[in-house]
C-alpha cells in the first residue's frame, strides 16, 4: 500500500464534506445524504481493491 491510496481517501473524504454541508446549508439533504453515501461507496471499492491485492500476495508467498 502507497502513500497515494491514503491521499485519495483522504481528499474524497473533505470533497465529501465540503459537498456535504453546502448540500444541507441549501436545504436539499437528500442530496447531501446520497454525496455521502457514493463518498462512502467509492472509498470502499479502493479498499476492497487493496484487500484482494493483499490476499493474491498471502496466497502467492503461502503457495496456496
Amino acid at each position: 500500500m502507497d502513500v497515494n491510496l491514503l491521499f485519495k481517501i483522504a481528499a474524497i473524504g473533505i470533497l465529501v464534506a465540503v459537498l456535504h454541508q453546502v448540500l444541507v446549508r441549501a436545504g436539499r439533504e437528500d442530496q447531501a445524504m446520497m454525496t455521502t453515501l457514493a463518498g462512502v461507496v467509492i472509498v470502499l471499492s479502493l479498499v476492497i481493491r487493496e484487500i484482494s491485492d493483499l490476499f493474491t500476495n498471502v496466497r502467492t508467498i503461502f503457495n496456496l
